[in-house]
């Protein structure tokens, strides 16, 4: 199973809705909504997870799964009930957000200092949604070392949650390479015997090879990609054995991107959308380090539908968006 990562800042609807038409991707998980001390609105929901009124899932049909964020086990509970009724296949919870704003107020890695506390979220949002709705986690090793790592994914998995990603790094690593898969495979055997969850590999894959030795090292047979996928829309295929993705398809999803960034985002803000992708996009394609050099001054969008226009007329292949992928792309294996 191949799941996108969730990228606060950069993988939004938008960028979900692009990359899964590529296809080879079985699930996704949402930008965190941040839970303090209120019961939001369901508008609140929807405005982060807009496939929530599609059924749950991408225009692709790949499903995607909610991620909420904070300290309150009560509060928590009572939004992931709100959340349920919204009939998401699946609610996640963040142990893992290494942002400093994040982390000083109580929210995301810096709850790996408390396994307890972690085990109690987990297990009042269990106890809120129906038995039928999936909850999973996502945490990093640890905080400032990875000390607790192994107590905080048995208090995960104890509370009774479903699934857990692992990102092989603490919050003091950031995302600096390396990435310890080695730790998941210690954290996959510590959890109690009975309580033995699907436990999925996180961080530095950015290629075949990579996914090939973080499951021979994290013994997940499970990846969730992240930077890797959105620097290379055709990762998840090419790891599935399909073959890669060449540029000439992946061209046409820059102008489908752009055309859901002008309808989404305010004007002044569109360019650095595109920039941000392309900046990622550039690690991976060639082609992807001219467009970004072109572009990197301009923040007319007029002008970048200009560029957009031009470069579908150069283009020595068809520039037709990619079709969706086939409904079985987007089922979980």
């Amino acid at each position: 199973m191949l799941l996108l990562a969730p990228m606060e800042g950069l993988l939004d609807a938008t960028l979900r809705d692009v990359l899964t038409r590529t296809g080879g991707i079985d699930r996704c998980v949402s930008e965190f909504i941040r839970v303090t001390h209120t019961l939001l609105p369901e508008r609140a929901f929807v405005r982060v997870v807009p496939e929530l009124l599609n059924g749950g899932r991408t225009r692709a049909g790949v499903p995607v799964r909610p991620q909420l964020l904070g300290s309150d086990p009560v509060c928590l509970a009572e939004n992931a009930a709100r959340l349920a009724g919204l009939n998401p296949p699946g609610i996640d919870l963040n142990f893992g957000c290494p942002a400093k704003t994040v982390n000083q107020s109580r929210g995301g890695a810096v709850l790996l200092d408390e396994p307890e506390l972690v085990g109690r979220i987990v297990a009042a949002v269990r106890r809120a949604v129906p038995a039928g709705v999936p909850v999973s986690a996502k945490m990093r090793l640890g905080f400032n070392d990875d000390t607790v790592a192994e107590a905080c994914a048995q208090a995960i998995a104890e509370a009774g949650a479903d699934e857990l990603v692992v990102h092989a790094r603490t919050k003091a690593h950031g995302y600096r390479p390396p990435a310890y898969w080695e730790r998941i495979a210690q954290v996959r055997e510590a959890l109690p015997a009975g309580r033995r969850i699907p436990v999925i590999a996180n961080g530095e894959i950015w290629s075949v090879a990579d996914a090939a030795r973080c499951r021979a090292v994290s013994g997940c047979d499970a990846l969730m990609i992240g930077r890797g996928m959105v620097s290379d829309p055709g990762l998840a295929l090419a790891i599935r054995g399909q073959g890669e993705v060449p540029w000439w398809r992946i061209e046409p999803l820059l102008t489908v991107y752009w055309e859901r960034v002008s309808a989404r985002v305010e004007r002044r803000h569109r360019a650095g959308r595109l920039k941000q992708w392309l900046n990622l996009l550039r690690r991976r394609h060639p082609q992807a380090q001219a467009a970004f050099d072109e572009l990197r001054l301009v923040n007319d969008p007029a002008a970048i539908d200009a560029w957009l226009l031009r470069s579908r007329a150069d283009a020595p292949h068809t520039t037709e968006p990619i079709p969706l992928p086939p409904a079985e792309l987007g089922q979980p294996c």
